[in-house]
C-alpha cells in the first residue's frame, strides 16, 4: 500500500457584509470571513492538506488571490478542482480529520450538513469524515470573535 498523510491550516477573519460560508454550507444570519474567495476556512484547511499529501503546491500556488478568476469563487468549486486533480493522479482519499477553530458560530449546528455536503464533493463516506469544533476559551484572535481557524489532516492512498 502506498499512502501518505497531508495536513492543512487556515485563517480568516471576520468581515462585515460577506456571507459565511462554512464546510460548503451558508451559515444564515452570521457574519462572513474576509479573503479573495469566499473564505471558507475549513474547506481551505482540507485543500491544503490534499495537496499536501499529494506534494501538488498548496492552495496559494494553485488558486492564487492575485488572480480575478478566484475573485469571490465558492471554495467547494475549489475542493472539485483539487480533488479531480488527486484521483487524475491515483490518489484516493481514505479519510479527513479536521478541527473548526472559534468561539461563534457553534460548529455543532452544522456539522452533520457540512460532512454530508464536503463528503459528496470528495467521492468518500460521510464515516470517513470528521469535523470537530473546539474554542480557545476566549483566548486568542478566535477567543475574541475576530475570526475562525481550522486545521485538517487527510489520509490518501495510491490506487494502482
Amino acid at each position: 500500500m502506498n499512502l501518505r498523510i497531508g495536513n492543512g491550516f487556515d485563517v480568516h477573519r471576520f468581515e462585515e457584509g460577506r456571507p459565511l460560508f462554512l464546510g460548503g454550507i451558508l451559515i444564515e444570519e452570521h457574519i462572513g470571513l474576509a479573503g479573495h474567495s469566499d473564505a471558507d476556512v475549513l474547506i481551505h484547511a482540507i485543500i491544503d492538506a490534499l495537496l499536501g499529501a499529494t506534494a501538488i503546491g498548496d492552495i496559494g500556488e494553485l488558486f492564487p488571490d492575485t488572480d480575478n478568476a478566484f475573485k469571490n469563487i465558492r471554495s467547494t468549486l475549489l475542493l472539485e478542482k483539487v480533488v479531480f486533480e488527486i484521483n487524475s493522479r491515483g490518489w484516493e482519499i481514505v479519510n479527513i480529520d479536521s478541527t473548526v477553530v472559534c468561539e461563534t458560530p457553534k460548529i455543532s449546528h452544522y456539522k452533520l450538513r457540512m460532512i454530508e455536503k464536503l463528503a459528496e464533493i470528495m467521492h468518500i463516506q460521510p464515516d470517513s469524515l470528521m469535523i470537530k469544533g473546539k474554542t480557545t476559551e476566549k483566548l486568542g484572535f478566535t477567543g475574541r470573535k475576530e475570526g475562525i481557524a481550522a486545521f485538517a489532516t487527510a489520509l490518501l492512498e495510491k490506487k494502482s
